[in-house]
């Protein structure tokens, strides 16, 4: 914003100007005269005093500088400065006018630099206006009104001389009931490139475009076939949509001369969108709508990239925070497997997508700030090139231009040094036109000054912008870029090829300590503790996955959850990180748990052996092997399981099945006993919490025995004493026969009664039941069965409470009701 001046003052004029404004000094010199030589009035020497004063204070006119066209002109042009004046003061302006001034050529990056940071009208500094009829006028601009103008110069009006930057200035000059002269009440400054005809020796120019977003995916899946995605919202689409964000960066950048940097996260997130997805806000899941935007804006990159003069950088997977990690992750164990996984992935992952094939070659650490511990992490997974920035990598040679960007930094490694002026140049509110505009003067003052500290010295620069520009940035980006490709002074290059230019022998090369690194950037970092438990869940998957007969299902989605909770995306949002990773975590826990051991009730054991079954249920869609299931005895004196004080089976169960298994048990005293049953891996570690129950054994005593025994031998003396009776019987019916010789008329009937084995009582009547019941009745009218197959069987030990023992797996089961 422009501030206030309260009086008009004036500089030489440069050697053009001087004859124009000669006449008017001249008529001037016999009144100024005549004034000098008048003694000031105390009232009036107050009042200049006081306008000298108001000179450096508040504004009373506000300027903004909403265009001017073309950035940079050449011979033959028309420059048109558009904006608006706001009257901030309490007081109405009249007699007011709004025109150029333009000074002479800047000289030096660091002349641009201060003339940006002044602020009110400057006598000196400041040259006088173009005047004549390039202003525009206001009779009266009363307070708080805001007025818009335009002004139109031909260049060739602006006496330009040599090529350079030079100082525009847009000023509003008027006057107030209280001060009734003209005086300078606002002012904004700008700078005007001038290169009219191509540079000898243009400067080779690398702009690096990224298309990275924040983490959208969750570690989630649909439990069908596809693996449903899950997306923890609907951010995405509104980025892609025509409009959002990343749709006017691949739109602008697709026309421009520039390096795409991806991130593959992002591209594997579209690609989700493409089909099936989900979004879950909280317990609230609802189906995704927008495959179409999806496919759109994944076809018209792939469009984009595939031209070959284009080059395409993948970033690891998620853009892992390079910095947290060499400061708080590199002694957490495995921490660093993460960064080289997530960069193997990229380039399989852009490939897949985009059909091109990656260049993985360059790490990009936040805002381009290096240590040494972030260069050795950045290049352990394989990058050979560093992004840094000037303002971290400085130059401490005195160097009296800016040298190119690639510098051999040891190791075979190379830093890729952006400028750091031309890389923060759209940081700002770029929404205000003023803002754009003013960013956009300033990267072409910059870039164009950079050509001229060295004509004869061809440099390579790199502009590395902010990760994630906003769309009015985005915009003002592609403004300034257009402008610079359609230049005088400067050629475009790919990244590659800025890091392969040969290095300036007199930049340096040292990286700075790790003091050095900004404590505004170590603050945003991931701690130590984020690390911790990245690896707790990553341990988790470990265990989880050699149970799996289909890794892919859960190995691929948790890993690449795991990398998107290193994501530099998650710098000044803490407690999102926080939430994400412990949601990951959470998921991961859930599912292991879905294979898991029934809980068991206490058993009563009442006898010498049993069999315990214990029951494994799986409740994923997939199977599960490579688990061993074990029990043990806490009490082998007292209860064994098979042959020792712990028994193990192998478990495989197939996909939302259970399986029982059972184990042998013998009791060795009586007492409860806690029973351990715990799932193992084939290697050895244990999977899942484990099951304890009581079992409570009741041991055959020797007073039990003694009674068993005497009731056998009863059983035993009973059945000799019905044998014997039944010989007995034999024998006196026998005898019988043979003394009782029946006559010819009774033999027949005496014949049938002995076949049939009736007698006759003293009545006459049959009596048919004694032989039954002396065949079924023993003595004391104890119950007695037939020898043979129906012989009593010899007693043994009490039937077990459990089922029979088997020491086999059962299948696969039945299936479990979910």
């Amino acid at each position: 914003m422009a501030e206030a001046a309260d009086f008009q003052g004036m500089s030489p004029s440069p050697a053009r100007r001087w004859l124009r404004r000669t006449g008017t000094l001249l008529a001037g010199a016999p009144l100024l005269a005549g004034v000098l030589q008048l003694p000031a009035s105390p009232a009036a020497h107050a009042a200049q005093t006081a306008a000298v004063a108001d000179a450096t204070g508040s504004g009373t006119v506000d300027i903004s500088l909403d265009s001017l066209t073309p950035s940079a002109p050449t011979d033959g042009d028309t420059i048109t400065v558009s904006g608006s004046v706001t009257n901030k003061g309490k007081q109405t302006v009249t007699g007011a006018h709004v025109g150029l001034r333009v000074g002479p050529t800047l000289q030096g990056r660091v002349a641009i630099d201060d003339a940006e940071k002044r602020s009110g009208f400057q006598l000196g500094p400041d040259p006088l206006e173009v005047g004549g009829k390039y202003v525009e006028k206001f009779s009266k601009l009363a307070a708080g009104v805001s007025q818009h103008f335009s002004i139109s110069v031909p260049v060739k009006d602006l006496n330009l001389d040599s090529d350079g930057v030079y100082q525009l200035g847009v000023s509003l000059t008027g006057q107030t009931a209280a001060q009734p002269w003209d005086q300078v009440l606002g002012i904004e400054r700008t700078f005007l490139p001038w290169q009219p005809a191509g540079a000898d020796t243009k400067t080779k120019t690398t702009y690096l475009w990224p298309l990275i977003s924040t983490v959208h995916l969750r570690a989630e899946t649909g439990s069908d076939a596809q693996q449903t995605p899950v997306f923890q919202n609907d951010d995405l689409a509104k980025e892609i949509s025509p409009g959002g964000r990343l749709d006017q960066l691949l739109s602008l950048g697709s026309d421009l001369d520039v390096t795409w940097v991806l991130d593959p996260d992002l591209l594997a997130s579209v690609d989700a969108m493409t089909r099936s997805y989900q979004i879950k806000n909280g317990n609230t899941t609802t189906a995704g709508k927008n495959q179409a935007v999806a496919k759109a804006w994944l076809d018209k990159l792939e469009k984009t990239v595939a031209d070959k003069e284009k080059e395409v950088v993948a970033l690891p997977f998620a853009d892992p925070d390079l910095a947290s990690l060499a400061h708080n992750g590199k002694d957490v164990t495995g921490s660093l497997s993460h960064l080289k996984d997530a960069t193997d992935v990229a380039s399989s992952t852009v490939q897949t997508i985009l059909h091109v094939k990656p260049n993985t070659d360059f790490a990009w650490p936040a805002e381009g700030a290096v240590d040494p511990s972030i260069v050795k992490v950045a290049t352990s997974a394989g990058a050979d090139k560093v992004i840094a920035r000037s303002d971290s990598l400085r130059e401490t040679g005195g160097l009296t231009y800016t040298p190119s960007a690639a510098r051999p930094i040891g190791g075979g490694t190379t830093a890729v040094v952006a400028d750091s002026r031309l890389s923060t140049a759209f940081e700002g509110d770029m929404a205000k036109a003023d803002n754009s505009t003013l960013a956009v003067q300033e990267f072409l003052a910059q870039s164009l000054m950079v050509d001229l500290q060295e004509p004869s010295n061809q440099r390579s620069i790199v502009v590395a912008p902010q990760r994630t520009p906003s769309v009015s940035q985005a915009q003002t980006m592609a403004t300034a870029v257009r402008a610079l490709q359609d230049g005088n002074w400067s050629d475009s290059q790919n990244l590659s090829a800025a890091a392969k230019a040969k290095p300036d022998p007199s930049a340096t090369t040292k990286v700075p300590s790790a003091s050095s690194y900004p404590s505004s950037l170590r603050k945003q970092e991931l701690p130590r503790s984020a690390f911790e438990q990245i690896q707790r869940t990553q341990g988790m998957l470990d265990n989880f996955k050699v149970v799996l007969t289909d890794k892919s299902r859960v190995v691929t989605p948790f890993g690449r959850a795991i990398d998107r909770g290193m994501s530099t995306s998650w710098r000044g949002r803490a407690d999102q990180a926080a939430t994400f990773r412990e949601g990951v975590e959470s998921y991961l826990d859930d599912l292991t748990g879905l294979v898991r051991l029934i809980d068991k009730s206490d058993a009563k054991l009442s006898g010498r052996s049993a069999t315990i079954p214990v029951t494994v249920q799986n409740n994923l869609v997939q199977g599960v092997h490579h688990l061993v299931l074990r029990l043990t005895s806490q009490q082998p004196t007292r209860l064994k399981i098979g042959d020792d004080a712990f028994d193990e089976r192998p478990i495989q169960v197939a996909g939302e099945h259970s399986q029982s298994v059972k184990f042998t048990t013998s009791a060795k005293a009586n007492g409860p006993v806690t029973v351990v049953a715990q799932l193992f891996t084939d290697d050895g570690q244990a999977y899942g919490p484990p099951v304890k129950f009581e079992v409570k054994v009741t041991e055959i005593t020797p007073t039990v025995m003694l009674v068993i025994g005497g009731g056998v031998l009863l059983l035993v003396l009973a059945g000799f004493r019905m044998y014997t009776q039944r010989k007995r019987a034999a024998a006196r019916q026998a005898e019988e026969e043979q003394e009782d010789t029946p006559d010819t008329e009774g033999g027949a009937e005496g014949d049938t009664e002995a076949l049939n084995g009736v007698n006759k009582d003293a009545e006459g009547t049959v009596d048919t039941t004694e032989d039954t019941e002396r065949s079924k009745d023993g003595p004391d009218g104890e119950s007695t069965t037939e020898s043979g197959a129906d012989d009593p069987e010899h007693p043994s030990d009490p039937t077990p409470d459990t089922a029979p023992e088997s020491t086999d797996p059962s299948g696969t089961g039945e299936r479990v009701d979910r």
